[in-house]
């Protein structure tokens, strides 16, 4: 008799099978590991394409963020290291998108701190895009700008970005722990408008901020329903002077067992390991071997990140094909 790692997998591969949330539940506590995490590499590797890709971020405003997001170094209602910084330069940011491109990063984020960029700035952050559309033909551009607005959406994808980034960050039901000035359904509106307006979506969350397993499944459920076309995957990486400074970290083992499940909830998806993969040891690796399949690469915001050129070579060790 199969047993449910084996039966779910051969359903998913065969007919797209769509595990439930008891399904889910039971995949999490399956008791070897090392069996879940190889069902989901090969549901990976089923249902997704070798090409694999490597994206990177500019922090392109920092800090005095007026949001309380318990997680987060860029509040200015906590009492961290982050130091403030303005808006980003047209200059700056184009020639930082030369260098992604020297680095064979293909794709790169302009993200800002805050509620939502608005008036004076977003119109500069606009021309940026507009800037790097015509001198970096090659590069994808993806925008990380807070709640705003459908309008707003228009006006970036005409600008040339071709992405929105915003994490739903964890369920519904618990988001009102770590956030209590915006709402978790804010950020869904954020991601319809984004979709609504013709951009691709990049969508996911953090895991380690207190939440159980039940939130991660219902977070990946409803990721499922929006159908990003990347999904980024965070560590919490505790930073000192936030309300989460002192969290438990999650287990190597417990996060792997993140990575499968989501593979088997989103078995076509681009699942990225974005901040807290370092957590894990050889620059994540194992993590793309449980159903992982894209990266972040280089600095993430407030926690240092991993050089493209070890990124790249670990990828193509692994048999991806970056693109």
């Amino acid at each position: 008799m199969k047993n449910i790692v084996e039966e779910l997998k051969e359903k998913i591969i065969a007919c797209d099978y769509k595990v439930n949330f008891e399904e889910a539940l039971s995949l999490y506590s399956f008791e070897d590991a090392g069996q879940l995490f190889s069902a989901a590499n090969q549901i990976r590797m089923a249902k997704c394409p070798r090409e694999t890709s490597v994206c990177s971020i500019i922090n392109a405003k920092q800090g005095n963020c007026g949001e309380d997001c318990k997680y987060c170094a860029q509040s200015c209602r906590w009492k961290t290291s982050c130091k403030p910084s303005g808006l980003i330069g047209l200059e700056e940011a184009v020639e930082k998108c030369r260098k992604a491109l020297d680095f064979k990063v293909p794709r790169l984020s302009l993200v800002t701190a805050g509620r939502a960029l608005i008036g004076k700035d977003f119109l500069h952050l606009l021309e940026c895009f507009r800037a790097i559309s015509k001198q970096c033909p090659r590069l994808k551009t993806c925008a990380s700008l807070g709640i705003i607005s459908y309008q707003q959406m228009l006006d970036l994808k005409a600008a040339g970005v071709v992405r929105y980034h915003h994490n739903l960050e964890t369920s519904r039901e618990f988001f009102p722990n770590i956030c209590t000035t915006h709402t978790w359904q804010e950020r869904m509106d954020t991601l319809l408008a984004a979709r609504k307006a013709g951009l691709e979506l990049c969508c996911g969350g953090i895991i380690g901020l207190g939440e159980s397993r039940s939130d991660r499944i219902k977070l990946a459920l409803e990721l499922r329903s929006v159908d990003p076309e990347s999904i980024p995957i965070n560590v919490l990486s505790p930073i000192k002077g936030t309300p989460l400074e002192n969290a438990e970290a999650l287990g190597k083992e417990e996060i792997l067992r993140t990575i499968a499940v989501f593979r088997f909830i989103l078995p076509h998806s681009t699942l990225r390991m974005a901040a807290g993969r370092k957590s894990l040891g050889a620059n994540g690796r194992d993590a793309f071997l449980s159903g992982a399949n894209a990266l972040i690469s280089g600095d993430l915001l407030t926690v240092s990140g991993t050089t493209n050129e070890d990124d790249l070579a670990m990828l193509k060790e692994l048999g991806y094909i970056p693109v």
